[in-house]
């Protein structure tokens, strides 16, 4: 897989950035989990879940992947409605 395959034509800006950053994290583990996710969530979320998305990936890589793989802990204070959605579609993946 070498980026997207969805195309941003008909996301706002908003969106559109929120997918490119998805897919250009610095860490290919990440743009693998997450790009895949924004590619088939991103359209879908509500204006509270792109607020949880933007805040989720503001979290460094080094400190995200080790939470989202289940290496360690999610804190209560990242802990939202998107993350769980990211969760649920990590375990269904397959590289």
């Amino acid at each position: 897989m070498t980026g997207t395959q969805r195309s941003s034509e008909g996301l706002d800006a908003r969106r559109r950035k929120l997918l490119f950053r998805s897919w250009h994290r610095g860490m290919r583990e990440m743009d693998l989990i997450l790009g895949t996710f924004a590619d088939a969530e991103i359209a879908a979320l509500t204006g509270d879940e792109i607020d949880q998305y933007e805040m989720l990936l503001e979290i460094p890589d080094t400190e995200f992947f080790p939470m989202v793989t289940g290496e360690r802990p999610v804190p209560p204070d990242i802990d939202c409605a998107v993350l769980q959605k990211i969760l649920a579609s990590r375990r269904t993946m397959t590289f």
